[in-house]
């Protein structure tokens, strides 16, 4: 069978999931147009060296900065930073007749449908016949943007999904439209698969896909418990990193990981659009979440979250947010029996059920949120995915888990 050639991609939105997606295509070995918006207004600097909003370099202040950013970056975007040079740089206004030698257009801009939209009809006159448009949105209806595309567009549109950040995270949700030629999405799923190492998950078109609707309900789900059964963060992670096959980031430090503000977007994006869903009321975001966020507290971005690093007489210190006093406490690393005992057994089947057989709090916590995070997770199909492969494959590649061994031959 013919396999499309994809060999230049254009990224439109050049913030830090487009500047890394575009930095992960040059890992690849693609040429990538990389544009953005043109600045309403003159930097400092442009005002001072007597630039003027016609410069073409003030006009792509915008993607170039995203560029240079990425050789700051850490976990480094590029493999190697003279990567950076397959990259080129423009903005929406100048450089959309450039698409049309580009075999794929990925749309990462602000989680907005109108504001997709207008791009979308600004883009579309440029596509080639047969060009792919895909938007790397996390959660909006991929039916919804598809309404705005004529219908020989809509055969090629589809949602890529990426994961943060796209060089290291194995995940790649995969979402057509209903016109969405079946072709296109093998054909995109087989390059993603084997260029750009992805592993490839058929999500459906719901609210937040598959990862990051069972991962956030997890974690609201998780401080549920946590408030009922008056635990600590500090506690709760403990129990919910390795010793239950889980990554070491376990659940706080992966919310301050994939930030504050996001997970309350996603839980309250759930809530929203999810009327009929039996856990809904676990998407409300809790009270003491929606301050820290209000106070700042964002996770690793606002360098505080659910932990925080801090030099105490010369020595850095980490300290974990109390949510019953809103201050920081210094962290007591807690003791359970149920956790000591699985220490030293490296099969995660055999810890976690090592640890849900236990007789302390570790164990009845441990217990509470993997029968509830099952049990919704099974009532997910076929909504959000056909089979429990593909979910099972979301929450390995998208949350690191090494729990559920459905998919392994």
């Amino acid at each position: 069978t013919h396999m499309r050639q994809i060999n230049r991609v254009a990224v439109l939105g050049a913030g830090v999931m487009g500047a890394t997606i575009a930095a992960h295509l040059a890992n690849a070995g693609l040429d990538v147009l990389l544009l953005d918006m043109v600045p309403r207004e003159l930097s400092v600097e442009e005002e001072a060296g007597g630039l003027s909003l016609d410069t073409p370099q003030v006009r792509n202040r915008i993607a170039a900065t995203g560029l240079a950013g990425l050789l700051k970056m850490k976990p480094a975007p590029l493999y190697l930073k003279e990567y950076a040079s397959q990259i080129e740089i423009g903005n929406f206004d100048d450089d959309l007749p450039r698409l049309k030698d580009c075999d794929w257009i990925i749309e990462v801009v602000i989680e907005h449908l109108p504001i997709k939209l207008s791009l979308f009809e600004k883009v579309v006159p440029h596509l080639k016949s047969g060009a792919i448009l895909s938007t790397n949105t996390s959660g909006l209806s991929v039916n919804a943007m598809a309404e705005g595309l004529p219908l020989e567009v809509r055969k090629n549109f589809l949602v890529t999904h990426f994961f943060n950040p796209p060089r290291y995270m194995r995940l790649l949700e995969i979402v057509p439209c209903r016109e969405t030629d079946p072709d296109v999405v093998d054909d995109l799923a087989v390059f993603i698969s084997r260029r750009l190492g992805k592993g490839i998950v058929h999500a459906k078109d719901t609210a937040n896909f598959i990862a990051n609707r069972i991962g956030v309900y997890a974690i609201y789900k998780g401080i549920e418990h946590m408030l009922a059964m008056d635990m600590s963060v500090e506690e709760v992670d403990v129990i919910a990193g390795p010793a239950t096959a889980r990554p070491k980031s376990a659940a706080f430090r992966t919310a301050d990981l994939v930030g504050i503000d996001t997970l309350i977007h996603v839980g309250n994006n759930s809530y929203q659009l999810l009327p009929d869903d039996e856990e809904r009321e676990v998407f409300k975001v809790p009270e003491f979440m929606s301050q820290m966020v209000e106070n700042g507290l964002l996770g690793n971005k606002s360098k505080a979250g659910f932990y925080r690093k801090q030099q105490v007489d010369g020595k850095r210190k980490i300290f974990y947010f109390d949510y019953q006093s809103g201050e920081y406490k210094p962290i007591e690393k807690p003791k359970f029996a149920s956790i000591a005992a699985v220490k030293l057994v490296d099969d995660p089947v055999q810890k976690v059920r090592m640890v849900v057989e236990g007789h302390d709090k570790a164990a009845e916590y441990a217990w509470k949120n993997l029968r509830d995070t099952l049990i919704y997770t099974v009532n997910r199909i076929p909504e959000i995915a056909d089979d429990v492969v593909n979910i099972d494959n979301a929450m390995r590649w998208g949350f690191n888990l090494s729990l559920i061994h459905i998919s392994e031959p």
